[in-house]
C-alpha cells in the first residue's frame, strides 16, 4: 500500500475536476465533498491493486462515478425554482414561504472546481475555457437534474470531459451500444428542455468585473435605479430556497425596491465567482448593526448586462465559498473569499 505522501502526490491534482465531476451529478457542492472524500479513500485502499491498465485519472473518475451514481439512488433531483413552476411578472405577488423541504440545487464555488470545472483539452485556448465554464453553469447544472443519473454520468462523461465511448463504457461496466443510447437519449432530453447556454457573447475578464462591481455597490447604497442599465429587460430573479420567482426587469426591480433594498448598508456583498460566473457572497445587518452571512448569489451575463440573478438564501453556504458566519466591524474588515 502507498503510502500517504505517494498517493497524495499522484492523485491529489485531480481532485478540482474530480469535484466539478461529482457536482455535475450530485447538484450540491456539500454533497459532491462528501463523494470526493469517499473517492479518494477507497482509492487509496484499492491503489495496491491499480495495475495500470487505465490512466489514474481515468480509474479515479470510474471511482468517482460509481459513488455518485450510488448516492443518487436514495436522494431526489436539486431543482431551482425556475424548474418547479411559473414565473411572476408583478413584484406585489405574495411571495412563498421558504420550502426547506426541498433539497435544493447549490452553486460551486470557482475556487474548488476550478474555472473551467475540469476540462482537458485546449486548457490555453480562450474558446476552451469558455466551453469548460459552460460545464459547470448553473442552466447547465440545472438541466442536468432533470436526466436520469446514468443519462447525467454519460453526458458529463462524453460531452464535457471527453472520455471516449469505449472508456465510458469501461468506467460504468456496460456495453459501447449502451452508452451511445444513453447519451443519445440524454442531449435529446437537455434539447427539449431549452438551451442552457448563454445565447449572446461571454462578455470580457474588465466587462464581467464592472458589472459586479456596480451591482455591489447598488445594493451598499440600496438604490435600485442604478440596477436598471445593468439589467436585461427579461431579467429573471429566483431565491431558492423561497419557490415564488420573478421574471422582467420591472417586476425584478420593483421587488428588491420594496423588500430588499430597504436601507443603505443593510447588504454587504464580498465579490467572488462560481460556476464560472460573476457571485458575491452576502451578508446581512443585524440589529445590533453587525454582519451575519446571508448566502450566495451568481449572476448569469448575457452581454453586458445581468439575464438571471439566483439568490442562495442560504447562510450554510457562505463558508463554502470562504466566508465566515458573521462578525463586527466596518465594510474594510470583510472577509475576502477567492475571487
Amino acid at each position: 500500500m502507498p503510502t500517504d505522501t505517494e498517493f497524495a502526490a499522484l492523485a491529489e491534482p485531480f481532485r478540482p475536476e474530480l469535484l466539478a465531476h461529482c457536482y455535475r451529478i450530485l447538484g450540491s457542492i456539500h454533497d459532491a465533498e462528501d463523494l470526493v472524500q469517499e473517492t479518494y479513500l477507497r482509492a487509496w485502499r484499492g491503489f495496491g491493486r491499480f495495475e495500470g491498465r487505465s490512466s489514474l485519472r481515468r480509474w479515479l473518475y470510474k471511482i468517482a462515478t460509481m459513488a455518485c451514481l450510488t448516492a443518487v439512488e436514495t436522494r431526489a433531483r436539486r431543482p431551482l425554482p425556475s424548474g418547479l413552476g411559473a414565473p411572476s411578472d408583478d413584484h406585489r405577488v405574495a411571495v412563498a414561504p421558504r420550502e426547506p423541504s426541498v433539497a435544493w440545487l447549490q452553486p460551486a464555488p470557482d475556487a474548488l472546481v476550478g474555472a473551467v470545472g475540469g476540462a482537458v483539452a485546449g486548457a490555453g485556448d480562450p474558446a476552451a475555457i469558455v466551453a469548460g465554464r459552460t460545464g459547470v453553469r448553473l442552466a447547465f447544472i440545472a438541466a442536468l437534474q432533470f436526466l436520469p443519473a446514468r443519462q447525467r454520468a454519460v453526458l458529463t462523461l462524453r460531452d464535457v470531459l471527453a472520455f471516449r465511448t469505449a472508456e465510458v463504457a469501461e468506467m460504468l461496466g456496460t456495453t459501447t451500444a449502451a452508452v451511445d443510447s444513453a447519451l443519445r437519449r440524454a442531449r435529446a432530453h437537455l434539447a427539449a428542455a431549452g438551451p442552457v447556454e448563454d445565447d449572446l457573447a461571454e462578455p470580457d475578464e474588465e466587462t464581467r468585473r464592472t458589472l459586479l462591481d456596480r451591482y455591489v455597490d447598488a445594493f451598499s447604497r440600496a438604490d435600485p435605479d442604478a440596477l436598471v442599465s445593468l439589467l436585461r429587460a427579461d431579467v429573471e430573479l429566483e431565491m431558492p430556497p423561497v419557490p415564488t420567482w420573478f421574471t422582467g426587469r420591472r417586476a425584478v426591480i420593483g421587488f428588491l425596491a420594496t423588500r430588499v433594498l430597504r436601507d443603505k448598508d443593510l447588504w454587504r456583498m464580498v465579490p467572488t465567482s462560481a460556476n464560472g460566473q460573476p457571485a458575491v457572497v452576502v451578508y446581512e445587518r443585524t440589529s445590533e448593526g453587525e454582519y451575519e452571512a446571508h448566502g450566495v448569489e451568481v449572476l448569469t451575463l448575457s452581454g453586458a448586462r445581468i439575464a438571471r440573478i439566483t439568490a442562495f438564501n442560504d447562510p450554510g453556504l457562505v463558508p463554502t465559498f470562504g466566508g465566515t458566519p458573521g462578525w463586527a466591524g466596518s465594510r474594510a474588515a470583510l472577509p475576502r473569499p477567492p475571487r
